[in-house]
C-alpha cells in the first residue's frame, strides 16, 4: 500500500501512463509512478546484506532512486517550460544512475537479481517516458501552463 500523499490529484502536464495489472489496464500518474519508484528503491536497500560495500552502493542508489520522485514533482510545479525541461533533464539522469546502481548490485551479486531486474526495468522504461517528454516539451507541441504555479496564478489575477 502506497502513502496517501502519493495518491493527489492528476495534473496535466504530468502525463498519464496505462499499466497492466492482472490483465486489465489501469492509468497510473507518472508522480505516482515515480513515488512508487522511489518506495521500490527504499524496500531494495533495505533488503540488502550489511557490508562497506553494500552501505556505499545502496547511499548512491537511494539518493538517486529516491531524487527521481522528487524531482519529477518539481518539475510538475515549474513556472516555465524551461524550468520544466531543466527538471525532467535532472529526473532523466537520477533514472539512469539508479539503473546503473541497480545494475552494480546485480552484478556483484548482492541484490536479488529477480527483484532488483524489475526495479532496473521500471527504471529503463521511465528514462524512455522522461526523455519522451523532453523532446515534446523542447518541441513545444502543447502550450506549458502550470495551474499549480504561484508565478503563473499572480498573472492571472
Amino acid at each position: 500500500m502506497r502513502p496517501s500523499g502519493f495518491a493527489e490529484a492528476e495534473n496535466a502536464e504530468c502525463g498519464t501512463r496505462s499499466v497492466e495489472r492482472c490483465g486489465e489496464a489501469v492509468p497510473r500518474d507518472l508522480r505516482q509512478r515515480t513515488a512508487a519508484f522511489a518506495v521500490d528503491v527504499v524496500r531494495l536497500v533495505e533488503r540488502l546484506p550489511r557490508s562497506r560495500t553494500t552501505e556505499v552502493l545502496s547511499r548512491q542508489l537511494l539518493r538517486a532512486g529516491t531524487s527521481v520522485a522528487a524531482n519529477y514533482r518539481a518539475a510538475c510545479r515549474a513556472r516555465s517550460r524551461r524550468e520544466f525541461i531543466a527538471r525532467l533533464g535532472i529526473v532523466e539522469e537520477e533514472a539512469d544512475e539508479a539503473m546503473f546502481w541497480i545494475g552494480l548490485l546485480q552484478e556483484t551479486g548482492h541484490a536479488d537479481r529477480v527483484h532488483a531486474a524489475a526495479i532496473r526495468q521500471e527504471a529503463g522504461e521511465l528514462v524512455a517516458i522522461i526523455v519522451a517528454s523532453i523532446r515534446t516539451a523542447r518541441r513545444g507541441h502543447s502550450a506549458f501552463h502550470n495551474p499549480h504555479s504561484a508565478l503563473i496564478s499572480s498573472r492571472a489575477a
